[in-house]
């Protein structure tokens, strides 16, 4: 049952992807209805399905690579839902429904019986999961920035076709973009240090420097900065934007690092 609703939150997560690619190009606020109502569907799906894995499995919640991915899917969902439902920003979904739906279906595309994760991992969980709330974070500050470099390019060449009508004025987006990294960057830190904590714990070392806590401690530093730049230096929005971007991007080939290395699958869909 739980394999079939996951299923059907992929059928329906790529309908409103195909909804609001739609709605994208051309004038119909029905589409956008049909895409949220669609993705909300989608949702609940997904969320009966996640509830009943994690609840129904002998294994510490988030601890293998499908449940990560799928909790980090299912959470950039909700933050479409309640931005859209708020703030009317329906085409937001045209960008992080994609991001969603690749999310999940990287779970499935992998071999059904593969090692645990690391033990650090196992000990402590709650590390996976504030890990994963905060690249949530700079998912949303990545969308942010490309929708802002997008409708940026399109107001200079004076270019005011349909996209640049729906999509959000520069300011929502750069606010956007700040928000959800002031969002994400305490998650990271708190993941980076109960996974410190627990490593410890089990190896009696914080860190052990090997690529992937390098990297992460890197990656921190790197949004530290971009967050110190804007706070204080007044980096201008369009350069935020790229930085969140590539921030983001070493954001995925870092979790995919660890996940990977470490095994990190014990289900599929």
């Amino acid at each position: 049952m739980t394999v079939l609703f996951f299923r059907f939150t992929l059928v329906l997560y790529f309908t409103g992807i195909l909804l609001s690619l739609g709605y994208l190009l051309r004038r119909s606020e029905i589409l956008s209805k049909s895409a949220l109502a669609v993705a909300g569907l989608g949702f609940l799906c997904h969320s009966f399905a996640l509830a009943a894995q994690i609840l129904g499995s002998d294994h510490v919640p988030l601890v293998s690579f499908h449940k990560a991915m799928s909790f980090f899917s299912w959470s950039l969902v909700l933050v479409f839902l309640v931005v859209a439902t708020r703030q009317g920003l329906h085409i937001l979904g045209t960008f992080i429904l994609p991001l969603a739906f690749l999310a999940l279906v990287s779970a499935a595309v992998f071999p059904v019986e593969r090692e645990s994760l690391h033990p650090f991992f196992q000990t402590v969980w709650v590390h996976v999961t504030l890990s994963m709330l905060g690249t949530v974070g700079f998912a949303v500050a990545f969308v942010a920035g490309i929708m802002y470099l997008m409708q940026e390019r399109l107001l200079k060449s004076k270019q005011f076709n349909v996209l640049t009508f729906k999509l959000p004025p520069l300011d929502f987006l750069d606010t956007l973009n700040q928000r959800s990294i002031l969002l994400g960057f305490p998650f990271l830190t708190l993941g980076i240090l109960t996974g410190a904590l627990s490593a410890q714990l089990t190896a009696g070392s914080y860190l052990s420097w090997n690529p992937e806590q390098t990297w992460a401690v890197v990656t921190w530093f790197f949004y530290l900065i971009v967050l110190l730049g804007r706070l204080t230096v007044g980096w201008r929005a369009k350069k935020a934007a790229y930085l969140t971007i590539v921030g983001f991007a070493g954001v995925v080939l870092i979790f995919l690092g660890v996940v990977l290395k470490g095994g990190g699958l014990s289900t599929s869909l």
